[in-house]
């Protein structure tokens, strides 16, 4: 064993076997250890080029962005911070799309993983804290990620706010203006844009922004939509009043809360548009109704008419005591009794 271990690390420089069983031995030991070997060596070469099909694609869409931003002719310097955002997408290992990881999952089972993930941020958010649990499991399923580079402008005052944001990892900070003069830090756990999506009654700032927010450094933010916040609280009205109050006290709080008008009762224009969405259900549903209804008088025909076939085939022939029946054939016997009358 000596021998053949050294031969197979060394150049074995030690006496050579004799025996027949010294060569059998040594024959099965150098074939082992070619097989160990050869397994190693093609587990290290599959999981290189494992790593590599995912660079490879990776790079391929860089290569594509880099082809477009030549083609029309982008800055230099938007050029480069494109560049290193996908350099830090992949050092970070966030260059995996997480809806094309679990989209072969059930829904369940996808659910839950997001529920794991991210509930946990989603409570940290002040609006969010007293909800029913059913309300905050649809809004995690609807959370989307998102990276922005240093310098980079998440929303900036005056524009419409369409979402809101939750800071996972990095900081943000509160600028003027200029771009330069930083009145607040949120760091991990904050949230902003929540109130402009919830379209309060009397809110002085509208659905506007009502400042100018920037990245100090990588920021990975979770981002909830305004379609998708309604989508889910059509289900729960008593979460959308609540979450309606929770707002309305913190502009009051702000001073961006106009009291007349929200004291004024419901806008025509929302009336309106609950009134066309009602008739838009009630349409709906009168077309399902009538589809059901056709459904039901097909199904109904069709069995009827099987329950009278099998009514034909299983109808007993005629007996000759009933009325109506054909008279039997007369019989030799019967005709020469007639005959002697």
């Amino acid at each position: 064993m000596y021998w053949s271990t050294l031969t197979l690390t060394t150049i074995g420089e030690t006496p050579p076997p004799v025996e027949n069983s010294e060569y059998f031995f040594v024959v099965t030991d150098f074939l082992v250890g070619v097989l160990i070997f050869a397994t190693i060596v093609g587990n290290v070469g599959s999981m290189i080029t494992n790593m590599n099909a995912a660079r490879a694609d990776f790079q391929a869409r860089i290569d594509a962005i880099k082809q477009y931003m030549s083609f029309r002719k982008v800055t230099k310097d938007l050029e480069k911070r494109v560049i290193k955002w996908f350099d830090f997408l992949w050092t970070n290992k966030k260059a995996v799309d997480e809806r094309e990881v679990l989209k072969y999952l059930p829904d369940k089972l996808r659910a839950e993983i997001a529920i794991n993930v991210h509930l946990d941020t989603l409570k940290k958010v002040r609006i969010f804290a007293d909800c029913e649990a059913g309300l905050l499991v649809e809004l995690v399923l609807k959370l989307q990620p998102q990276v922005f580079s240093p310098g980079d402008y998440i929303c900036k005052k005056g524009d419409i706010g369409r979402e809101m944001y939750i800071i996972k990892e990095g900081k943000l900070a509160v600028v003027a203006d200029d771009g330069v003069t930083q009145f607040v830090v949120l760091s991990e756990g904050s949230y902003f844009g929540e109130i402009s999506i919830l379209a309060i009654k009397g809110s002085k700032a509208g659905n506007r922004r009502t400042a100018n927010i920037r990245s100090i450094g990588y920021s990975d933010l979770f981002c909830l939509s305004k379609d998708d916040l309604m989508e889910a609280l059509t289900e729960y009205p008593d979460a959308k009043a609540l979450l309606e109050e929770k707002g309305r006290q913190i502009l009051m709080k702000d001073g961006l809360l106009d009291l007349e008008v929200a004291a004024q009762g419901p806008d025509p224009k929302e009336i309106e548009e609950k009134v066309d969405r009602m008739t838009s259900n009630l349409d709906t549903l009168q077309t399902q109704y009538a589809r059901l209804l056709a459904e039901h008088e097909a199904t109904h025909s069709k069995l009827k008419h099987r329950v009278t076939r099998l009514e034909k085939k299983l109808a007993p022939p005629p007996r000759e005591d009933l009325p109506g029946a054909a008279p039997p054939p007369p019989t030799p016997e019967t005709t020469k009794e007639e005959e002697k009358k």
